[in-house]
């Protein structure tokens, strides 16, 4: 028995068979696969919620797990299709910067920070040297014939599988020092505050920006988005009346609304600026 896991994040939803027909890939190459959706709801396309979503996720699995990352608006063109290996898990997926949230957790801060770039531009970067990198160029682990516009079918779930059955990484394809990088978590700083992006949306309208704890100002603090200001942080969603802040489960700082959305009452989308600095 394998006891090898796979896990699946992909924008197809749950209407159309393009899901099951990954899972039966898989299947047909190791039958007693355990298979587990992280989720299927990402916006189509969007590539930054996918690869937040599987950041927040992949850690909670054992070592050994396959993930595959499906969300993939280039699919059928010149994009790389990549197997990156970390400490903590392989990852199958497009090389567009789905996989940015596994890469940030073996980077710097320094290494992270894109003075130049606008947020959420794609940017290439050197490999962290915690992870090994493989072009998918193998078709022998590959379903046949390929789709141009079902690599999740026919490269992806079968190249995941076989890696849980005990085929060796080098096997899939050829090494690469370089990926695509999603540039989510730059911050600009001063010595009384930080100022960074809302990078993500719950379902709940929780309001998810890219500054960690450690990056808060030292002292008390104030939080200024929208042209709302909220004293302090909050332990719990049920600390205020109304908005809150507080270092969400993710941990990143987020803006939230005791009993309702603060993305519907602050009309704030991804990309929002947000500020905090010294009280």
């Amino acid at each position: 028995m394998s006891n090898r896991v796979i896990t699946f994040t992909t924008d197809f939803g749950s209407a159309d068979a393009y899901l099951a027909a990954m899972k039966g890939v898989a299947l047909g190459i190791v039958p007693d696969l355990t298979l587990v959706d992280i989720t299927h709801e990402v916006p189509p396309q969007d590539i930054a919620h996918g690869a937040f979503v599987l950041g927040s996720a992949y850690q909670y699995f054992p070592v050994d797990t396959v993930h595959v990352a499906v969300v993939d608006p280039g699919v059928g063109t010149r994009r790389k299709a990549v197997l990156v290996v970390s400490p903590t898990g392989s990852f199958v997926g497009p090389d567009n910067g789905v996989l940015s949230y596994v890469l940030k957790d073996y980077m710097t801060f320094d290494q992270v920070q894109f003075k130049s770039t606008e947020f959420a531009r794609p940017v290439v970067i050197t490999v962290p040297s915690d992870c090994q990198v493989y072009e998918l160029t193998n078709p022998e682990y590959w379903h046949h014939p390929v789709s141009s516009t079902f690599h999740g079918r026919d490269i992806f779930a079968p190249v995941a599988a076989h890696l849980a059955s005990g085929v060796q990484q080098e096997n899939v394809g050829e090494s690469i020092q370089e990926l695509v990088f999603l540039n989510l978590f730059t911050l600009r700083r001063s010595d009384d505050r930080v100022e960074g992006e809302v990078i993500y949306i719950d379902r709940f309208g929780n309001l998810v920006s890219n500054i960690q704890k450690d990056s808060l100002p030292d002292r008390e603090i104030v939080i200024e988005l929208a042209g709302v200001t909220i004293s302090g942080l909050s332990r719990t969603f049920s600390d205020a009346d109304s908005l809150l802040a507080l270092i969400g489960s993710h941990g990143y700082l987020e803006v939230a609304g005791n009993r309702g959305s603060a993305a519907r009452r602050l009309g704030v989308e991804v990309g929002a600026t947000l500020t905090v600095r010294r009280r």
